[in-house]
This record gives C-alpha cells, structure tokens and sequence, in this order.
C-alpha cells in the first residue's frame, strides 16, 4: 500500500491565516480572535501537516463526542480549550472540518514582546499539550472564559490606540491565568483515574526492566508517555500533582528499587546489575546509585552481610 502523501501548510503572519480560512482581513496585524461561525465550513480533502507561527488558543463549544484522555472517556460537554505554541506540528486528516460554535485566538509572538507576558507564556505547560489532551471546561468555568473572551472583542472593534494592545494583552493574561487554575482543577478532579495511571506506569516500567532494558537501554519520559498514548509533559504533570515527583525521578526510583532487589538476593557484579538494568556504563550506574542513596553498590551490599 502507497504511504498517503501528506500536504505541508505553513501559517507564517495573522493575515495569512484569514486570508486561508476565506476570512475578512484581520483589524490588528499580530492579534486576531474569530469566531467559528465566520469560517468557511470546507472539509480537508488531504492529510495535512500544519505549522504556525503563532501562539493560538481555541475553545470548540457543543462537542457532539465525548473527549478521550488516552483510554479514558471524559463527560466535560461544555466546552473544550486547546492551546498551541508556534512551531507546534499538528495533523490535520482528511474530512476534518471546523467545529460548528467556537473561537479562537491567534496571537503573533511579536505581539507580546517588551510584555512580561512574553516570558510568563512559555512556562505554562498546557502550551505543550497534545490535542487529546485539551482542557475540559464545566459550564461556570466556560461563563468566566466567555466574558474575558467578549472584552477582547469589545475592544478590537475600537479604534486602535495607544493602550490598545496593553489592554488585550493584560485580557490574555488574565485567561491565561484562569486555565492555568482549571487545568490543576482538571489534575484533582481526576484524580482516581491518575492513580490508576500511577499504576499503569510502574507495571510498565517493571516488565521493561525486567525484559526489555538489557537489550535497548534505559527507559525514558518519552517511551512511557507513548506506551500510555500522552504526552511527555502531560504525564509528568499528572505524576507530579498525583506523587510529586517527575517521570524521571519516577524511573531512578524503581531504577533504584530493582537495583537494590538485585544486589541482596544476586551475586551478580555491579557490572552486570548494571548492564542488565539498561546502562551503557558501570560508571553511571554506580554514580546514580550513590547519588539517589549515599552508598556504592557494593556498600550497600555489604549492609546486608
């Protein structure tokens, strides 16, 4: 079977964004907010691979479908957010159309520069998040969103003037701020189903070091997250609201905990503990391991005789 060919689209400026989605042309040239009800209802007839250049937040309202998490099934229905930095990859299949009710807010990153918010918008971590794993909005959370939303149109319908982009950008701030605390609302109210999670990632990684490790090496953030169908900095979120600790402080753990398991019912050498556990090196295996507990290998060992 052919590989179907996929259609690269690079969205480089505001205006070349309406001028694809057949929109009129934008009133400020690094800040737009449209509304899906003004779009052109086309279907993608290609699988496309889309760039942009800009940072976008998108909230799709009446979702017919419930959202998926991974595995597991959400039932938010008011509203969905997503968020896109620039350079992001997104894939875009064939039949795809955009959503009957919603908005979006693209934003040129030249529009935020001398603002704190330049800075402030890199460390929010949702910025980086897969589609699947968007922000389910309740229907008060959605009413907050909304009004943020209904200044910023408000004030891109007057004249522009010199406080213009101080007040909308103070707006972005503002719902940026309010995500950020839903998102962590979204972390505790699913709480049950992350501990489920925490779970799922220590059988993973005890079958890879069982296993798997020898032959392909340490595992890492980004083999879990695949195996769980997330993002890598989604999971460790999830992990650190759930457990406080990362991925990978998650992994030295049960690095460690193997280790250890090894060391006082084996005779094995430090060497081949370490080879058999994923390092390339004895070396780190023996930094790691007196790191993460204040003992070589073999002074942990002899604890026990």
């Amino acid at each position: 079977m052919d590989k179907q060919e996929t259609f690269t689209l690079h969205i480089k400026s505001i205006a070349q964004q309406h001028q694809l989605l057949g929109c009129a042309k934008p009133k400020h040239p690094l800040f737009s907010l449209l509304r899906f009800e003004d779009y052109h209802k086309n279907e993608i007839e290609q699988r496309t691979r889309l760039i942009s250049d800009l940072y976008q937040i998108t909230l799709k309202k009446d979702c017919p479908c419930k959202l998926q998490y991974g595995q597991t099934s959400y039932d938010f229905d008011e509203g969905i957010m997503s968020f896109f930095s620039p350079k992001q990859v997104n894939i875009l299949e064939p039949g795809n159309y955009v959503p009957q009710e919603g908005w979006t807010l693209a934003i040129h990153p030249d529009f935020l520069r001398t603002y704190p918010l330049d800075q402030k918008i890199k460390s929010y971590s949702f910025f980086n998040y897969a589609i699947n794993e968007a922000l389910i909005l309740s229907d008060d959370e959605q009413k907050s969103v909304e009004s943020i939303i209904t200044q910023v149109e408000k004030e891109l319908n007057l004249p522009i003037d010199r406080f213009s982009q101080d007040v909308i950008v103070s707006s972005i701030d503002l719902l940026l701020t309010y995500c950020n605390r839903y998102y962590n609302r979204q972390f505790i109210t699913r709480k049950p189903n992350n501990s489920e999670l925490l779970s799922k990632v220590e059988n993973l990684l005890n079958r890879y070091f069982q296993n798997t490790a020898r032959e392909k090496g340490l595992p890492t953030a980004s083999f879990l997250a695949s195996q769980l169908n997330l993002s890598p900095r989604y999971l460790s979120d999830c992990l650190k609201q759930l457990s406080g600790q990362t991925t990978q402080q998650i992994i030295h753990e049960k690095l460690i905990e193997q280790a250890k398991e090894i060391l006082t019912t084996t005779q094995l050498s430090v060497g081949e503990i370490a080879y058999q556990l994923g390092f390339e090196y004895p070396q780190s295996f023996n930094k790691l391991f007196r790191a993460k507990t204040k003992l070589s290998p073999l002074e942990y060992r002899q604890s026990f005789n």
